[in-house]
């Protein structure tokens, strides 16, 4: 794998926090030129440093009020792997990891409210073949959001 430089992350650090920001404002801030940025990006991007790009959304404005955090405890781990389609299936599933520790794998949904999130575990998630328990977290305020710092660990 090559090697990701001081300038790579400065680009990396400008570039996450305003994935908008057009090249030459880059360029500018780096002191070099715009072409050189573009070829730095791609680089990464082709090297899997950068892994996308898109806004944010903001799904209370979408009418989904309630985040919530929920532990999945399975029959057994292998069956990690059919589950994950089945929660793929459930387009208010946003995030779902493979976890150890007490749960199986831990999943983060959107729900309108308290009910539909009800209707959610009780005719969907708990329904998945393999699940045998889950537990729920709702979050009352996300606090902080950010990306991983760029340093010198790479």
């Amino acid at each position: 794998m090559e090697k990701i430089d001081k300038l790579d992350r400065q680009i990396l650090n400008i570039i996450s926090k305003n994935a908008r920001i057009p090249f030459k404002d880059v360029a500018e801030e780096c002191g070099v030129s715009r072409a050189a940025i573009h070829q730095r990006v791609q680089r990464m991007i082709d090297m899997n440093v950068i892994v996308g790009s898109g806004y944010h959304i903001n799904p209370k404005i979408l009418g989904y009020n309630t985040c919530t955090y929920i532990g999945v405890k399975l029959e057994k781990g292998s069956m990690y792997k059919d589950v994950v389609p089945e929660f793929e299936k459930i387009p208010e599933v946003v995030e779902c990891h493979f976890t150890t520790g007490p749960y199986t794998m831990l999943i983060k949904l959107y729900a309108r409210d308290n009910e539909h999130l009800m209707e959610l575990l009780n005719s969907q998630i708990q329904e998945i073949e393999g699940v045998t328990a889950t537990e729920t977290l709702i979050s009352l305020r996300q606090s902080v959001k950010r990306e991983i710092p760029i340093c010198n660990v790479l």
